[in-house]
């Protein structure tokens, strides 16, 4: 999510309000996806790794699972990076903040269960309504915020284009789609309950994008008004300060500091889940690794 943050970020510093109306669509996108993990995940009780090891073998599964573990290496070195970028921001050397947050991170995956995990991740998403009111603090031209959301205003050149790419890659990540499906089956969601959840997952994609668009809002009011050039969100936050005030800085700053910890914590746990279910493990952050040793064992002799 630092990868997200970072991205928003710099399309409204670079771009202003210009490609706020990709939000329609990417919520369209992203609300149907996630309410067809839930569904899937319901009606089979199966992860998505799970179906796909039972429709194409192990071997292929096996294959993609190297691709996707390259991919969440790639994601979760800068959430770590994001940390102690944020934390010093506020002071905190990166080696008191590294070392604390990858404890955290093990104590709450490794030594919680869902329930607690399942907490905290929703306390940790609440964190996210600071960008909203650091939106509202930059004082934002709302009528040409709303313009630009309606009607797009398309520059065909290539940053543009390759800002288009960042913006739809980092909303609709793959690990989103192994990780809410495999969530819905841990949880042990009945079918009765099936309509709650797909209403969960419509307006779970509605409020991530909104918490995005507003991020946008506020880089395009402040910084690409005045032109500033950034190149990292430690940039945007020491910015906003003589554009937008203190309190608009630190809680941007705050938030990327949240964004940061929040996805340093869920893409280890949408890895383990993804990698056990492609193998055919079993999967739960219930489960310890003495209670899957032998079942383990079995499944690598069947490679």
């Amino acid at each position: 999510m630092m990868l997200e943050v970072t991205t928003y970020s710099l399309a409204g510093s670079q771009f202003g309000y210009d490609l706020l109306w990709l939000f329609i669509p990417m919520i369209i996108a992203l609300a149907i996806i996630q309410e067809m993990g839930v569904r899937m995940g319901i009606v089979s009780g199966k992860g998505l790794a799970d179906l796909i090891r039972e429709k194409v073998g192990i071997k292929i599964t096996f294959l993609m699972m190297i691709a996707l573990l390259a991919a969440n290496m790639g994601n979760i070195l800068p959430e770590f990076s994001g940390i102690a970028v944020s934390s010093g921001i506020f002071g905190v050397p990166k080696f008191i903040a590294l070392p604390v947050a990858a404890l955290f991170v093990w104590l709450l995956v490794v030594k919680g269960n869902y329930k607690s995990v399942e907490k905290v991740f929703l306390m940790a998403s609440t964190l996210y309504l600071t960008y909203i009111v650091a939106g509202y603090l930059s004082r934002p031209n709302w009528a040409l915020a709303v313009h630009d959301t309606l009607i797009p205003h398309i520059t065909p050149s290539t940053a543009y284009i390759t800002m288009i790419i960042g913006l739809v890659g980092t909303t609709i990540a793959p690990w989103m789609m192994f990780y809410i499906q495999s969530s819905v089956v841990e949880k042990g969601i009945s079918l009765k309950n099936l309509k709650y959840s797909k209403l969960d997952a419509v307006f779970g994609a509605i409020v991530v994008n909104v918490v995005a668009f507003f991020i946008v809002v506020a880089c395009a009011a402040t910084i690409h008004a005045n032109g500033i050039q950034v190149n990292n969100v430690a940039d945007v936050s020491k910015a906003l300060v003589p554009l937008a005030g203190q309190y608009a800085s630190i809680l941007f700053a705050f938030g990327f500091l949240n964004a940061s910890l929040f996805a340093a914590s869920i893409l280890p746990l949408s890895t383990a889940y993804y990698v056990c279910e492609s193998l055919g493990f079993e999967a739960g952050v219930y489960l310890n690794a003495l209670e899957n040793h032998q079942y383990s064992m079995g499944c690598i002799l069947d490679l």
